[in-house]
């Protein structure tokens, strides 16, 4: 690796040492998973058109987020074991496997099958890539080389719908997929040819030496998730309310026994307490990451069965939240910090306004309206995030401060989740259990996001308490990357 005295890196000597070949590469897991993700909110609406399946539309999301977290945290401690090209070869097969079931799927289960296969690849290829620039490249040039992994999430965040939209217009949902079976075929291969330095063919570590598995942690908030969506399927009073109180006790109980496991936590301490900043930020982390799916799940199926908005253009909408997320990150990226609570607070304010106008302007159908309400949306995730993460992290406790770097993304993941699984109830009660028609998506159109409302006005109350230590510093390896979940631009991430 070659770089200068002022720890800028010199690309014309990375490219010629073919270790920017290497660095593409592992980007390229990282461009898959996140073009897939924005782009399957798009088709859905063609793809519920043929499989049918309305019901389940709410597990598209909830099923790959679980693979993705379960995954995400399984890459990080096998390649201590497992050589790191090993485990890339294995992520990208598994993810265009995945893909390919997709694309084929001659049902809905079966469609979300490969989602779950897809999610676990997915998520392992971008845990994959950030162990891989921590292995593979100087600690000097990290800075850089994860700026241009957060450049690749803001490219995916606004390609991703206008792919599957215009793949769906010109050929078939299916073709989308098959672009991404290609895709992780062609990864396994370039990563087997160009992953052969020593750091990446042999296990790094010596045995015994990584984290434990959160094992009974992960299964039970996996369950939780499923009882959740399960819940909304076939909507009948006794059996979805006892699966979701099942599903909400199952949530209590993960968290409890992530508590009890210090040596393999996903989460730092003071958990949800409001007397902490870390506490107050982590329940605004989950609020809004809960009640901002109802856009990105439902979206332009309402839009398209409602007013007859072509998927090109609710497509253009999902992207312009992705714009609006960047371009205001980049705004307030510098400013000072006692304008810290301020900006969150107004921040958490944009959110809740776009996830209250979404009730109105979906059902009227105005294009204007709902672009404006993407926008505040998205824009006000790209104005708190940066400062709730910094808050977060500045805020832990000594030696928590990489979990709760690490805890922002992975409550986000768990947070889209838990809230496709609740969109599912809500749509299929307010009329989508009884199949696809204009009066029960015109009923789901208003009650799918007023229901959310209040999840909303959480997050801006846990906003308005927030008082970050300014004082207290960050590492300068803490960073944000943008990304995003289905339908629009909030899978921000940290990284420590």
């Amino acid at each position: 690796m070659t770089e200068t005295s002022t720890n800028r890196v010199d690309w014309r000597a990375l490219w010629a040492s073919g270790d920017l070949a290497r660095f593409c590469f592992i980007s390229l897991g990282i461009l898959l998973h996140a073009t897939n993700e924005t782009m399957v909110a798009t088709v859905m609406p063609a793809m519920v058109g043929e499989l049918a399946g309305v019901q389940l539309v709410g597990w598209s999301l909830a099923i790959y987020e679980l693979g993705a977290i379960v995954a995400g945290a399984a890459a990080g401690r096998l390649v201590s074991y497992v050589a790191l090209r090993t485990n890339l070869v294995v992520a990208a097969l598994l993810y265009a496997a995945g893909a390919l079931v997709c694309a084929i799927a001659p049902s809905m289960p079966l469609f979300l099958a490969g989602r779950l296969i897809e999610g676990l690849g997915g998520g392992a290829l971008v845990s994959l890539a950030y162990v891989s620039v921590e292995r593979l490249f100087p600690r000097a040039i990290w800075p850089q080389l994860f700026g241009v992994m957060s450049a690749i999430w803001g490219v995916a965040a606004f390609s991703g719908p206008v792919l599957g939209a215009l793949m769906t217009e010109l050929l078939s949902w299916r073709w989308a997929f098959g672009v991404f079976t290609l895709g992780g075929a062609a990864m396994a291969l370039a990563s087997f040819i160009v992953l052969d330095t020593p750091e990446a063919t042999r296990p790094q570590a010596i045995a015994g030496t990584a984290p434990p598995f959160p094992f009974a942690a992960l299964g039970c908030l996996a369950v939780s998730v499923v009882l959740i969506a399960t819940a909304g399927v076939d909507i009948a009073l006794l059996r979805s309310s006892l699966l979701l109180t099942f599903g909400l006790i199952g949530l209590a109980l993960f968290i409890r026994i992530d508590a009890l496991k210090p040596a393999s936590r996903l989460f730092p301490s003071q958990l949800f307490s409001w007397r902490s900043p870390v506490g107050l930020g982590m329940t605004m982390v989950a609020a809004f990451s809960v009640a901002t799916c109802s856009f990105a799940v439902y979206g332009p199926l309402l839009l398209t069965s409602l007013h007859g908005i072509p998927i090109l253009t609710t497509g253009y909408i999902i992207a312009a939240e992705s714009i609006a997320w960047s371009m205001l990150s980049i705004l307030v990226a510098n400013a000072p910090p006692e304008r810290e609570r301020l900006i969150i607070t107004g921040g958490a304010l944009m959110i809740a306004a776009g996830i209250a106008g979404f009730a109105y302007a979906v059902p009227a159908g105005s294009i204007p309206l709902i672009l404006f309400c993407a926008l505040l949306q998205g824009g006000g995730f790209g104005i708190a995030w940066p400062f709730v993460t910094r808050v977060i992290v500045a805020s832990a406790r000594d030696g928590e401060r990489t979990i709760a770097s690490a805890a922002v993304p992975t409550m986000q993941r768990i947070g889209y989740a838990v809230g496709a699984a609740l969109t599912g109830i809500v749509a299929n009660a307010s009329g989508f259990s009884e199949g696809l028609n204009r009066e029960a998506a015109a009923n789901v159109a208003t009650w799918l996001f007023l229901a959310f409302v209040p999840l909303g006005i959480l997050g801006c109350l846990a906003a308005l308490r927030i008082s970050g230590p300014a004082e207290l510093p960050i590492s300068p390896l803490v960073g944000e990357m943008p990304g995003r979940a289905e339908g629009g631009a909030k899978d921000r991430q940290t990284w420590p």
